[in-house]
């Protein structure tokens, strides 16, 4: 009889035996089908966190490149690498179900063995990388959970309702180990369907409570559809409806505050050309090149080439041109445009001697004088010399404790800093509280339900048009929600697991009656009648 093309396919992707074998599947096959398992799970759960990390891909770029002195998008590479590896251990643990769904052997091929090995070795590289060179994403994950959980939650229930199928057929054919395997499923059943107990999330509150959206203020600009830190970045911010200018300041040679987020050794080479310009000179620090050098420099051009955030392709010919003839720009030039259209101004202050500092604030608060603009609209982060400042500034802190020993009342943390319940206490007791760097929708939708007073992002023209969060549920709906999908689910696994007990009773009585007749002709008529795929090892 010719086998059906799902069970050839079937048995030819996993073993790459492409005709039927008789007898049962050994005890060591049942350990890699149980390690294709933990192999799905675990790139399923790498794949979670490296999509959640992807707010922050920039982060992993920057280290990159301080290391190789060269921009590429590694983020990339790794979320390639980790899809193709999650693809792999999917398509190879369900080709393995319908193995046990068939009645065939799980006789894993040894190619797909050394994939497994490589690729859990890869997995593990990579998890161990984040520990060593980029631990502060940790808090991350986390964090996403408050927003995927009630998901993530429905999405388990309905897989751990399918794998009960799988899971009753064993417990009724196996000869040993049923009461060990069912005992597990009843614990893991029990974790799951409960699980929403230990839920939290900022979004599981009445729409009339959800605070006011948070302000934007533009990282650098607008650094996804211009070259961060120039004048274009800055009006295309504006565009936005940006509330506050952020960018990083240094002084030149010649004490000219300019715009520049890269400091120290070759502090110019990720976003100039200044290996063109100057071959033969090697700038490690502001204070080694004039400001009329830096303003030779082009500034644009490394955007159109390395496309930072693929988002060159968005860009009219105009707009890239415009982008293509981008010089550094001074303070002053920010200053200008943010009186202009009555924009506060964030910076950081960077210097390559501490002992200058006082020295740099003075310069750059002459600077500040001589543009005209009015003292509210800066915003003042250094905090060594916030004595040195006019009353007019805006005093703005990077960590609770001092901004309350100051009686300060502006704060500016990472996203993942705070947790949801202490923004929320924050912003009552009427301080602002300000999170960077957020790109992504699911966490500025987080942040809101939190009650972030304003996020610092290079994503300003995605989240200006954000009307309301990702979801925002009452509780007491979701209770009755996430109640009603257990129910269901275990009503339907109850009908299964007494489906499976009635067919292998009648499987039972049928093989009484055949005298002699061997199981390998013995027609399959329910998943009760498969092999038993996880038995002992055969003679």
């Amino acid at each position: 009889m010719r086998e059906g093309c799902c069970r050839v396919c079937s048995r030819g992707f996993y073993s790459c035996h492409w005709r039927h074998s008789h007898g049962m599947g050994s005890k060591r096959a049942c350990w890699w089908f149980s390690f294709v398992a933990v192999a799905f799970l675990l790139s399923l759960c790498w794949m979670y966190i490296w999509l959640v990390s992807f707010n922050d891909r920039e982060d992993v770029n920057w280290k990159m490149f301080q290391h190789l002195k060269r921009w590429v998008n590694w983020f990339m590479v790794v979320i390639v690498v980790s899809a193709v590896l999650t693809s792999y251990c999917t398509l190879l643990l369900l080709f393995a179900l319908f193995q046990v769904a068939l009645g065939e052997q799980l006789n894993l091929h040894w190619l797909h063995k050394i994939f497994l090995f490589f690729g859990a070795i890869i997995i593990t590289c990579m998890i161990a990388g984040i520990c060593l060179v980029w631990p502060q994403e940790w808090p991350t994950i986390p964090l996403s959970l408050q927003a995927t959980a009630p998901f993530l939650h429905f999405g388990a229930v309905g897989a751990l309702t399918l794998l009960s199928l799988f899971v009753f057929q064993r417990f009724h054919t196996a000869k040993k180990g049923s009461m060990f395997l069912i005992a597990m499923f009843l614990v893991v059943s029990a974790a799951i369907l409960l699980c929403p107990l230990w839920i939290q999330s900022p979004c599981l509150i009445k729409m009339e409570e959800l605070p006011e959206k948070p302000k934007l203020i533009g990282h650098r600009g607008a650094p996804m559809l211009a070259p961060e830190n120039t004048m274009m970045s800055f009006n295309r911010s504006v565009e936005c409806g940006v509330t506050v200018f952020e960018t990083d300041v240094q002084l030149s040679k010649n004490r000219v505050p300019f715009l520049m987020h890269d400091n120290g050794s070759e502090f110019l080479l990720r976003t100039t050309n200044v290996q063109e310009r100057f071959p033969n000179k090697t700038f490690n620090n502001s204070t080694e090149i004039t400001f009329k050098e830096l303003r030779s420099l082009n500034a644009g051009e490394w955007f159109l080439k390395t496309d930072p955030f693929h988002s060159v392709s968005q860009l009219s010919d105009d707009e890239r041109k415009t982008a293509r003839s981008q010089t550094i720009p001074s303070l002053h030039d920010l200053l200008d445009l943010a009186k202009q259209h009555n924009i506060s101004v964030l910076f950081d202050l960077y210097s390559p001697n501490q002992k200058n500092d006082a020295r740099d604030t003075e310069d750059i608060v002459k600077t500040i004088s001589e543009s005209g603009i009015n003292q509210n609209l800066v915003l003042w982060l250094p905090p060594a010399t916030r004595n040195m400042t006019p009353p007019g500034f805006i005093q703005i802190y990077n960590n609770e404790k001092a901004m309350r020993e100051e009686n300060g009342s502006h704060l500016n943390v990472k996203y993942s800093a705070l947790s949801m319940g202490k923004i929320r206490n924050l912003t009552k007791e009427n301080y602002t509280v300000n999170l960077y760097v957020v790109n992504e929708r699911w966490l500025f939708s987080l942040l809101w339900c939190a009650g972030a007073s304003s996020v610092t992002t290079n994503a300003c023209h995605l989240l200006k048009d954000v009307d309301e969060p990702d979801w925002v549920l009452d509780p007491f709906i979701y209770k009755i929600i996430w109640i009603s999908v257990d129910i269901v689910s275990v009503v339907i696994m109850m009908g299964l697991y007494i489906f499976e007990r009635a067919e292998q009773r009648q499987y039972s009585n049928l093989q009484r009656k055949r005298d002699g007749s061997s199981f390998l002709f013995t027609p399959v008529t329910s998943f009760s009648a498969l092999p038993e795929w996880c038995g002992p090892e055969s003679a």
